[in-house]
């Protein structure tokens, strides 16, 4: 049988799972992972808290690429062909179940993202699969036009030959670091950081660290996306899953503003401004004699009815039926669009996502192989495609690397 020489560039998940994907179709190949660092698979380890968010409970291929601020079109072609079932399938038939929690994010019945990386460095090892850690791509040359053959050379000297490549990098992906990939023809669109949470300015709100609401929605002023489930607020801002999904619809946005500008919040999400003033005469009605701070009819912390009391010039003893007018509309747009000026942002070290990278169109959808030049594809977040948190990053990362797997050589 024919031997060929694979190089996957990226240690991280996209990569290992091509390569495995490669070495379990062509056993006889040379499949060669190629990490710049001295670390493997950080984002697996660090990701859902430590436990690896592996996937997420969406068989339906229409909803899945709803997850996807970028990348939508291109991922609806990939995923009819690979997606949620075929991943949980290929972990169990690895010896991983995964278990699915309430909001729909699929971990390993373990709990533990060392079940994934133990996984895959069996994998590596059945396979004979190489790892060279510390050695940077810095170049791509190719140099028989007629058998496609490359060289990858390394910034240590280190030159490797290639029959195929596939370029799995992850992180903040700058186009002054690929120039050679440029040479070939393809071009980046620059990355930004993705699902990060949001640095206040008024640090008043902040004395409310730790406190949690389970269903809010948020909004960037000025941009029509808007993300509804659990805030936390914390000594830095406002966290929590409804705003890191935001972030990864409005990441552009934001990096063009350079992270200032101002969030709307909505702690009643169920009403609107509007909806709310009608509903407030059958609460001044229902509760009239009671003492404004004793009871809200919303369910919210008790500590946050407090803080938007006060920031309505509200004195917590107040009767419902005492309520000035002009403090009730205060009180109803703070609950419905409470305004925060926002001045920066923060990510969790490793466990970042980025937007940008190479322009899809110069990627076949169905291959994940190079429309410019053949034998070179692309795999996870290489590529200008990202989801919101939930695990919708790794199943693009397990479906693009298995694709790219499946046509190498063919």
């Amino acid at each position: 049988m024919e031997t060929k020489n694979i190089v996957v560039v990226g240690g991280g998940a996209a990569g290992f799972f091509c390569a495995i994907q490669i070495a379990e179709i062509h056993p006889d190949w040379q499949v060669t992972i190629v990490e710049k660092s001295s670390k493997l698979l950080t984002k697996v380890r660090v990701s859902g808290g430590g436990r690896c968010n592996v996937t997420h409970a969406c068989p339906d291929v229409d909803q899945l690429i709803q997850k996807y601020p970028r990348g939508q079109r291109f991922l609806k072609k990939a995923f009819y062909q690979i997606a949620t079932k075929q991943t949980i399938d290929w972990f169990a038939h690895n010896d991983v179940k995964l278990h699915t929690e309430k909001d729909g994010r699929m971990f390993p019945i373990t709990n533990d993202s060392e079940t994934i990386v133990a996984c895959f460095m069996k994998k590596v090892n059945q396979y004979q699969i190489e790892i060279l850690l510390n050695h940077e791509v810095v170049s791509i040359e190719k140099k028989d036009h007629t058998t496609n053959q490359f060289e990858v050379i390394c910034s240590n000297k280190i030159v490797l030959k290639a029959d195929q490549i596939c370029f799995a990098v992850g992180g903040i992906v700058k186009a002054e670091n690929f120039k050679w990939i440029e040479t070939l023809g393809h071009h980046f669109i620059p990355s930004v950081p993705s699902l990060f949470t949001f640095n206040v300015i008024d640090k008043k709100i902040t004395t409310l660290m730790g406190l949690a609401v389970e269903q809010a929605s948020i909004q960037w002023q000025g941009e029509k996306f808007m993300e509804q489930g659990p805030l936390l607020i914390t000594h830095w801002g406002i966290s929590g899953p409804a705003a890191i999904k935001l972030s990864a619809w409005c990441a552009r946005a934001m990096a063009d503003a350079n992270y200032e500008g101002n969030i709307l919040i909505n702690w009643v999400p169920f009403y609107n401004e509007n909806s709310l003033r009608l509903e407030w005469m059958n609460f001044r009605q229902d509760l009239g004699r009671r003492e404004i701070g004793s009871k809200n009819p919303f369910d919210l912390p008790q500590r946050l009815w407090h803080y938007l009391l006060t920031e309505a010039g509200i004195v917590l003893q107040t009767k419902w039926a005492d309520l000035k007018n002009t403090q009730q509309q205060q009180l109803i747009q703070l609950l419905t669009r409470m305004s925060l000026a926002i001045k920066g942002k923060t990510t969790f070290k490793e466990e970042f996502v980025t937007c940008g990278g190479v322009d899809l169109a110069e990627i076949d959808a169905i291959t994940m192989e190079s429309k410019m030049v053949p034998g070179i594809h692309f795999a996870g977040e290489m590529m200008d495609v990202d989801g919101i948190t939930g695990g919708f990053n790794f199943q693009h990362a397990w479906t693009s690397g298995w694709l790219a797997a499946q046509h190498m050589g063919a």
